[in-house]
């Protein structure tokens, strides 16, 4: 039974990859330094973090931490886990037109250009309207209490701009997507070398 809970080779050669991408991305943007870099650089960083955790998500064993979360964590936890940051990812790749966080928008018609009813279509027509949820997070190196709202758009249609911004801001929402990222990944990992 362990040896098919195990990851494959194939598996492993891509979580190896994967995660230390992750973890370099984590670093830089959790360090004081990199929120004085430009607005671009920190999109393409925030970017490419949300691609590799989306990609992260497609591991079974990471999406029955999202399934445990849901019944174990604080409400729409999971959900912000998964379908939000899944979103996100999703909007910052397939509308690679912005250059900075605060500048990122979608509408309906943006979004259905090609076809209705893909992810982001669908995410939006699911939590348009959802109550507002607030969050903090410690930095403990820093002694320090961060508090941020998720906001959900009220309308979803062709007529409103939603900005990502006024979703999550970009350094305490960036960084607060960023941990509770790793939180959900290092529950597949045994050991960290350096």
């Amino acid at each position: 039974m362990e040896n098919e809970l195990r990851p494959s080779k194939a598996e492993l050669e891509f979580l190896k990859l994967a995660y230390n991408r992750f973890y370099d991305i984590f670093e830089e943007i959790m360090n004081d330094s990199f929120w004085k870099k430009d607005a671009w650089y920190r999109l393409s960083k925030a970017k490419k973090g949300f691609a590799v955790y989306s990609e992260l998500l497609n591991y079974e064993p990471i999406k029955w931490v999202i399934e445990h979360m849901k019944k174990a964590r604080p409400p729409m936890e999971a959900e912000i886990g998964g379908e939000l940051f899944k979103t996100i990812r999703n909007i910052i790749n397939h509308f690679p037109f912005f250059n900075s966080w605060d500048d990122v928008w979608i509408n309906k018609s943006i979004v259905n250009w090609d076809k209705e009813g893909q992810s982001i279509d669908r995410f939006m027509e699911k939590y348009k309207g959802k109550d507002v949820v607030k969050y903090r997070f410690w930095e403990a190196e820093k002694k320090k209490m961060t508090y941020l709202s998720i906001n959900f758009p009220k309308k979803y249609n062709s007529d409103t701009k939603i900005f990502l911004k006024d979703i999550l801001s970009e350094k305490e929402g960036v960084k607060f997507s960023f941990i509770l990222m790793k939180q959900i990944l290092d529950t597949q990992v045994e050991e960290i070398k350096n």
